[in-house]
């Protein structure tokens, strides 16, 4: 059986929030524990576990096992990318702003941003239908 090919990391880019956490990363600013956690939970999704942990380390602010555990953490739990409304919660937790232009509305919206891996959009689905079944009873 052949190992789907995730997106990359031109994808990942087309989104503004991810470019604007990719930069800051890149070059070398700490973008906080929750900037770290963003990028895990939506690089996961479109970058190699390698290229997402060495992406992480270059931000600074945690170790090397602390990311790699992060990261495995990550994809185990299957973790989808969080909403605007959890990255403003995140972004009051710490110094680094999470989203370049958080007064925007749409600034944020990841799911608005980038075309998700069908992975997500059918473990929303399943979750929405459980919710609905278990409101039903």
């Amino acid at each position: 059986m052949a190992t789907a090919t995730k997106p990359g990391m031109d994808d990942l880019r087309k989104s503004p929030t991810m470019t604007y956490l990719l930069d800051a990363a890149e070059g070398g600013q700490d973008i906080g524990h929750y900037g770290r956690l963003t990028l895990a939970m939506v690089g996961s999704k479109f970058l190699e576990t390698d290229d997402l942990v060495a992406t992480l380390l270059k931000s600074g602010g945690a170790e090397e096992t602390e990311v790699k555990a992060m990261v495995q953490q990550v994809i185990e739990r299957g973790y989808n990318p969080p909403s605007r409304a959890r990255l403003q919660e995140w972004s009051a937790e710490q110094d680094f702003p999470l989203m370049p232009n958080p007064d925007d509305p749409d600034s944020g919206n990841l799911y608005r941003e980038l075309t998700m891996p069908d992975e997500v959009i059918e473990s929303i689905e399943e979750y929405r239908e459980q919710k609905l079944e278990a409101s039903e009873s």
